[in-house]
């Protein structure tokens, strides 16, 4: 045989049988490199020291990504000197698994596993949860089982339990997946994590938390500090986002947790000592003041994380995240103001969401809709579709729900993150790091379809005995089960009523049934801008006031389970003035009676306090109504009322030669008398001053 043809066949024979097969990283396999060994050598040894505290970090703010990244750019180097070694391959696959690229990690996995299929068994966990993310479910339970039964499976068990189960209900999920469009917003994201969207009740603001490049210096590996950005919605679109800028972003670490219902407050974590804790800043004007601690009693402050927070409607509790928990890993916490002599005071010590909604599992955001009654977070428990889940309970009877999934495609076998909806619940936000996006943690626009519309059967038989009277066989639909949000969002500027200017002004929300207001805020000074979240179940008295000013009132009787409705208002507020009018919204009485009910006092006592600070007042007290009935009725009826508020207001301390009576019956109405929310306008009482 020729001599060169031997010889290429001996290299061929020996090239086939290498390849393939696991190098391992020993000096006798590289005797004529010993110093590229070495370095070898040394370059794992520092990419498993920052593995080690990828591996063991917690789902943290300090993105635990950048130990994976480091600890990449290490290994990376070896690789290029030995590309077959299984356990390398096999840590270069971990670090992918937990970084912006996850898809990378199936090769290494798989090239690790062709290597040496038994390089270590939690290769099998790994490929399980690969798979999963391929949604190839058939495949990952292969290896989950494999795992499991592994001995560093029983360590796992917790975790290959959950994933086996999701890998069995997951296609379930996918075929019967939800009636909704989930949407990147390209416009808003960037190439590094965008995530922690935070949206007003109306859906026409919103701040979220990124790390994309800034104007700080990025560390080692060119990532930068998270820091928190603004836009607004206009004719549909959004703005491009803009950086929030000082006192809320420093040099370091900040993140956005939720803004409040009234869009002029924020919720944020940053690290002032060695942990990480809930803050708050005002929207003064056009500028958000230097965050404050929000919680300072919280009892894991010094000790513990506390990070993505979120308020409820009435203000007197805030949610939040804690790695302070008894069950371990991050939970849902809550803390509340507590109350001395009807007063609200320090905020109480942090309670556990309960055990329906924390698990064993790590929790990564928390949201609670305007409604009140609705909770919606995001859990790596609960059996989901893999990684972090999106879910939803219900406060019923002093009690959270058990949780129910959102289902596919709001969720996948990604991570789903820090939902937040508006309040109609017709769209919502959430982070995803799905395939398909910029890079990493991207935002996504949720949009619900709301509940499908059932067609009527109606089929006519046309006998020829019935033929004059079709015969109908009509099958009527069993009723769908529509879920309502029930609130009312009363939004507007307050101007001056002369100049148009905007006006600062205090603004409180009044339960009617009792007289205690539940809830105060103001409108923006520089833009005179309100937002108010009213969830139902309440008759609410809103009284805008500031010195100097009558003061304006709205009536809101928002039965449970309505539906939910917009309100969207200009308040003028007149100066104490002759000839200012303003009419009485919170002032009630029984239908075709002249008693004052007790749910007016509150109102009625608004304008007692108007005529003690402005002693000089004299007002004329009017009585209106619709044009149902007849005329002679309807004037006896309102002077009637005109006279009970007038004595009402004698029996305070008012002296009755400042106050006079007069009822208009039907004759001057504000709102047409064809409708009834008109009629209901027209129905009313005011007081016009007439001296000063």
């Amino acid at each position: 045989m020729n001599t060169k043809l031997l010889t290429a066949i001996t290299a061929f024979l020996i090239f086939t049988q290498t390849f393939g097969q696991n190098i391992e990283f020993k000096a006798s396999n590289f005797k004529d490199k010993k110093e590229e060994f070495k370095k070898a050598i040394a370059n794992i040894e520092m990419g498993d020291d920052f593995l080690e505290i990828g591996n063991t970090a917690e789902f943290n703010i300090k993105d635990p990504k950048t130990a994976f990244k480091q600890a990449l750019s290490f290994y990376e180097k070896a690789q290029t000197f030995n590309p077959n070694n299984a356990e390398l391959n096999l840590k270069i696959g971990n670090c992918y698994f937990y970084s912006h690229e996850k898809p990378k990690a199936k090769k290494y996995f798989e090239k690790a596993l062709k290597l040496d299929p038994e390089v270590d068994p939690i290769l099998d966990f790994y490929l399980g949860m690969v798979y999963q993310l391929e949604a190839d479910y058939d495949k990952a339970l292969k290896y989950y089982k494999k795992f499991k039964v592994s001995k560093k499976g029983e360590e796992y068990h917790k975790f290959t339990n959950e994933y086996i189960y999701s890998c069995r209900e997951s296609p379930e999920k996918i075929k019967n997946h939800q009636r909704a469009w989930v949407d990147n917003l390209q416009q808003l994201n960037s190439p590094k994590d965008d995530f922690g969207p935070c949206i007003s009740a109306d859906g026409e603001s919103m701040i979220f938390t990124s790390r994309k490049k800034n104007s700080h210096q990025p560390n080692e590996f060119g990532e930068y500090d998270s820091e928190i950005y603004i836009t607004e919605l206009k004719k549909g679109k959004w703005l491009a986002p803009k950086n929030i800028g000082s006192p809320l972003n420093t040099e370091y670490d900040e993140g956005a947790g939720a803004f409040a219902y009234d869009g002029q407050r924020l919720l944020m974590y940053k690290k002032e000592t060695d942990n990480f804790d809930i803050y708050e800043s005002t929207l003064d004007g056009y500028n958000w003041t230097a965050p404050k601690l929000k919680m300072e009693n919280l009892p894991f402050t010094d000790q513990q994380n506390e990070t993505f927070a979120c308020y409820e409607p009435l203000d007197i509790k805030v949610y939040y995240i804690t790695d302070g928990g008894s069950q371990g890993g991050k939970n849902i916490f809550m803390s509340g103001l507590m109350r001395i002599a009807n007063r609200r005071s320090a905020w109480g010590k942090g309670q556990s969401a309960g055990h329906k909604i924390n698990t064993k599992f790590h929790d990564g955001s928390v949201y609670i809709h305007p409604d009140g009654r609705t909770m919606y977070f995001s859990s790596q428990g609960h059996r989901g579709m893999g990684g972090y889940d999106i879910y939803k309970a219900t406060w019923v009877e002093g009690q959270w729900t058990t949780p129910e999934n959102l289902g596919y495609p709001i969720n996948t076998p990604y991570d789903e993150l820090f939902f937040a909806g508006t309040a109609s619940g017709k769209h919502a936000y959430i982070a995803s790091n799905r395939p398909g996006g910029k890079g990493g943690l991207d935002l996504y626009k949720v949009t619900f379809w709301g509940p499908e519309k059932h067609v009527l059967v109606d089929s006519e038989d046309y006998l020829l005995a019935s033929i004059a009277e079709p015969i109908k066989d009509v099958h009527i639909e069993e009723a769908v089960k529509v879920e309502k949000n029930s609130l009312t969002v009363f939004k507007g500027i307050v101007i001056d009523h002369i100049t148009k200017k905007p006006l600062e002004s205090s603004i409180d929300i009044t339960d009617n049934s009792n007289g205690e207001i539940i809830k105060e805020t103001k409108s923006n000074k520089a833009t005179g801008k309100f937002l108010l979240s009213l969830p139902s179940g309440k008759n609410y008295g809103i009284a805008v006031k500031k010195n100097g000013y009558l003061f304006h009132s709205e009536n809101f009787d928002i039965p449970d389970y309505s539906e939910f409705s917009l309100v969207n208002k200009d308040i003028e507020l007149k100066n104490i003035a002759v000839g200012s009018k303003i009419a009485l919204r919170n002032v009630f009485f029984d239908v075709g009676k002249a008693d004052i009910k007790p749910d007016s006092y509150h109102e009625l006592g608004r304008l007692v306090q108007l005529l003690n600070d402005v002693s000089s007042l004299k007002i004329e007290l009017s009585g209106h109504t619709d044009n149902t009935g007849s005329e002679q009725l309807n004037l006896t009826l309102s002077q009637s009322r005109a006279d009970a508020v007038m004595r009402h207001l004698a029996q305070k301390g008012v002296d009755k030669s400042r106050l006079s009576a007069k009822g208009y019956g039907s004759s001057s109405p504000i709102a047409t008398n064809d409708s009834s929310g008109g009629r209901q306008e027209n129905r009313r009482t005011e007081f016009e001053i007439i001296a000063n």
